[in-house]
């Protein structure tokens, strides 16, 4: 079976897509779920680009991942610039990668309009910048810039660009349609004439600005490319890339090609809505084969149908990619997902019981107030908890209060007060911080951990905030979502909704601590 390799490109232009930025730990979160996805590549950024992405290299090379290669990503060297002696190539040679991808341009209206330079002296460029990478040690993959449109206007100095590439010592060449313009007929014409050209492995890097993204891609592979790239949910600038949700179950599922395996592609949907909310963005529900509604069936003769056999409607077992058939009239939908962390968590809950059916009621009745637990677990596992008796309530908040004030020097100052009771034992206490939540968070932690020593091995790493229903306005509500990481390097997300941001975020704040002490609790039994 031919075997397809994954280059996901989500962290550098998945992130040119309007209204995203990862921070620094959203970007190392997203490194780790791509590898447990099986992902071959993951593009991290452009090394000396930003401040972010020279830190984010130093931290990722510190990984131990099973499955990826982290990627630096940059240019060919300026016309004017000495390879030994060009910014960019010495920032990818600072990264620290072993794989790095360069994109050179393939387009001749590029090359004389953009670069400003001759058609000859371009490929000399091309050359020169792999050659000197791989003499410093390194493998290249060589993003042919404009490819698609360059081979339309000029095929043969389209060609000799790859071939300078190739000669040079590239082990990969990606064909690029970076304006997104092109059809799925001319893509395979263009891929099988390139392929009688050159004798590396060829790959697809395609653009959505006419829709083709994921078509484009598929096509491409059936002419002959061995190699991926894009983006998870088909995050990119414009219209987007070409979306890594829906490439990987039609290579595995439609084309039989090995690219991952059944285990890893079971995760699929859970990455698919972890990244949407690291990017903050907005789900989309009509996403193929990870969307909400991808497997949702309302209409009465859709629903009979299903019912008696799930083909009637369904091109897939939505299972196989970690979604599941969404009933609406129906309160099966879920459970099974609920039965399947609940074993995780080696709790009792048994299909058609009490507990299952509360537990499912209550995910749904949260649901329906904007709660999304796929990239909240530890929240997600307190629900769990609740109905299965394995929870513990571990204070009782009496009251809370948040000051924000701007003093005549223009400065902000925030103060929590928090009141509740510990085992019956009052406790008043008033912090300072930052803002309210880091006020609220420091008060809260002040009043428990004499109960809870714990707690000061705990810190907050990242906080987002993301307005659930828009059309409020200050009154919408909003969605807080918390990571907290302990002394020996454990994450958890916790979760919290509300039209006021303070309440949203003491419901996360109190699931996190409460996590942290059930998790605690189970390790001294």
């Amino acid at each position: 079976m031919m075997k397809i390799e994954l280059y996901d490109t989500t962290l550098r232009d998945g992130a040119q897509m309007e209204g995203i930025c990862f921070s620094l730990e959203d970007k190392l979160r997203i490194v780790q779920k791509l590898d447990s996805l099986g992902v071959h590549y993951i593009e991290g950024g452009w090394p000396g680009a930003n401040p972010k992405d020279i830190r984010f290299f130093e931290k990722v090379n510190g990984l131990k991942l099973k499955n990826a290669k982290i990627v630096a990503f940059g240019s060919t060297r300026r016309a004017k610039n000495p390879v030994e002696e060009d910014a960019n190539i010495k920032a990818l040679l600072e990264a620290g990668t072993e794989w790095i991808t360069i994109f050179g341009k393939s387009w001749d209206l590029h090359v004389r309009d953009v670069l400003k330079t001759s058609l000859a002296k371009n490929l000399v460029i091309i050359s020169d910048s792999i050659a000197y990478l791989i003499s410093k040690g390194k493998r290249v993959i060589y993003d042919a810039e404009h490819f698609f449109d360059g081979y339309k206007k000029n095929p043969e100095y389209a060609l000799s660009t790859l071939k300078e590439a190739q000669v040079a010592g590239a082990e990969i060449i990606v064909l690029c349609d970076t304006n997104g313009g092109t059809m799925p007929h001319e893509i395979e014409e263009i891929v099988r004439e390139t392929k009688s050209h050159v004798s590396l492995p060829l790959g697809i890097h395609a653009h959505n600005d006419s829709g083709m993204g994921v078509a484009n891609s598929i096509v491409a592979i059936r002419a002959g490319c061995t190699h991926v790239q894009g983006t998870i949910n088909g995050y990119g600038e414009r219209c987007g890339n070409a979306d890594l949700c829906s490439i990987i179950p039609n290579l595995k599922l439609k084309l039989k090609l090995s690219c991952i395996n059944k285990g890893q592609l079971k995760h699929l949907v859970e990455i698919s809505r972890f990244v949407r909310e690291l990017a903050n963005q907005g789900p989309n529900h009509q996403q193929p084969y990870v969307g909400h509604s991808a497997f949702s069936h309302k209409g009465g003769v859709h629903i009979d149908a299903v019912r008696k056999n799930p083909v009637a409607y369904e091109h897939i077992d939505p299972e196989i990619v970690g979604n599941h058939q969404h009933i609406l009239v129906s309160e099966l939908a879920g459970s099974s997902t609920i039965l399947h962390k609940a074993a995780e968590l080696k709790f009792d809950l048994k299909e058609g019981s009490q507990e299952l059916r509360k537990t499912l009621q209550d995910l749904k009745e949260l649901e329906s107030h904007g709660y999304e637990f796929e990239a909240a677990d530890a929240s997600f596992e307190l629900l769990v908890r609740k109905h299965t008796g394995r929870y513990k309530k571990f204070f009782d908040l009496k009251s809370f209060r948040v000051i924000v004030e701007k003093g005549e020097d223009g400065k902000l100052f925030s103060e929590a007060t928090v009141k509740l009771e510990v085992n019956g034992i009052p406790r008043y206490t008033v912090a300072k911080g930052d803002g309210p939540v880091n006020a609220l968070d420091n008060a809260l932690r002040e009043a428990l951990e004499d109960f809870y020593p714990e707690l000061k091995q705990v810190h907050l790493t990242d906080y987002k905030v993301r307005v659930i229903d828009s059309a409020s306005g200050t009154a919408a509500k909003v969605r807080v979502l918390i990571e907290s990481s302990d002394q020996e390097g454990s994450s958890w997300e916790t979760i919290g909704v509300s039209e006021n941001i303070i309440e949203a975020s003491w419901e996360a704040l109190v699931d996190s601590i409460e996590y942290l002490l059930l998790k605690n609790q189970g390790q001294k039994k």
